[in-house]
């Protein structure tokens, strides 16, 4: 697709102007959002606020303020790079919303969006009494978006954070730093739970990879600019959901609950596992595939687990 002209700025005034044109653009390219945003318009709205260091929730009123010249080449430049190089918005801006909070994102993270997110903002009620949880653990961390947005649910929790890539816990670390929960917050470099203290969580919470070696082969560019190791989980996708479902039973205090996300593994999951009772969770801003097993039914299913292998 060719670069944007001279003249093309010129007749572009406003921030209305701006994002209109940018959402006409990312349609005619048949760009894919899904990382942080749904729509062509979202996506566009998204970059060019943030570009112009303005909120996402801008009044109304200032949609028609005018652009500097130097405001608009910049804008310009960050809509021609989503278009030829297919980068997802939230890498351009270093810059991704998950439960209402900003988090520092680069290439060396997948972008946060799990559905997670609503169940954190609500404490994970009715499934946990809030105030009798003390110990949380995120694994696969990622961006540790997950981890530090249960630190502002759970103040008086402690948090514990781990990921197997060095990479993924750079960024984590600038997160934690900039959300200042560093003394709540405890970031581990681990295999899943090879790593960690003997410890009992109150809630294990997890966003691992969970796709399909041949599935993540058919999606969108958007999605080969992220990495592979935070969406891959060998052929079936469900390699690091059986490790942590049959580790998770030592590590779940009594009145734990384990919440794990495996999005299109699904139906794969359930059908491998017919007997284990995965309550499934329903989501009001969309998103599904994540599923709550308590302490005592984690327990169960490593029974059933360890019955099939002998």
């Amino acid at each position: 697709m060719p670069q944007t002209s001279l003249e093309t700025i010129q007749t572009l005034i406003t921030v209305r102007d701006y994002i209109r044109w940018a959402a006409s653009r990312f349609a005619e390219a048949k760009l894919f959002h899904g990382q942080g945003t749904a729509t062509a318009l979202d996506d566009a709205a998204a970059l060019i606020l943030h570009s112009l260091h303005l909120p996402y929730n801008l009044s109304e009123s200032y949609f028609s303020a005018r652009l500097t010249e130097e405001e608009r080449h910049k804008i310009a430049d960050l809509v021609n790079r989503r278009i030829q190089a297919r980068i997802p918005s939230a890498y351009l801006m270093h810059e991704a919303i998950f439960a209402g909070l900003a988090f520092y994102v680069d290439e060396r993270v997948l972008v946060p969006r799990s559905p997670i997110a609503e169940l954190i903002r609500e404490q994970f009620m009715p499934w946990v009494a809030a105030d009798q949880v003390q110990n949380i653990l995120d694994l696969c961390t990622g961006s540790a978006c997950i981890a530090i947005a249960c630190a502002y649910a759970f103040p008086d929790a402690q948090v514990d954070a781990v990921d197997l890539s060095e990479d993924a816990l750079e960024v984590a670390k600038i997160n934690v730093a900039k959300h200042e929960v560093a003394e709540q917050l405890t970031l581990y470099h681990s295999d899943l739970f090879s790593a960690l203290p003997a410890r009992k969580y109150d809630l294990i919470v997890s966003n691992p990879p969970y796709v399909a070696i041949s599935e993540w082969e058919q999606l969108p560019d958007e999605f080969h600019a992220e990495p592979e190791m935070g969406f891959t989980g060998g052929e079936t996708g469900l390699d690091l959901v059986i490790k942590i479902l049959v580790d998770a039973a030592g590590y779940l205090s009594e009145q734990g609950a384990l919440i794990v996300e495996v999005g299109s593994s699904a139906e794969t999951l359930q059908a491998q596992f017919a007997d284990v009772p995965f309550y499934w969770l329903d989501f009001e801003q969309g998103g599904d595939g994540v599923f709550l097993l308590t302490a005592e039914q984690v327990f169960t299913f490593n029974q059933l687990f360890s019955e099939a292998l002998n």
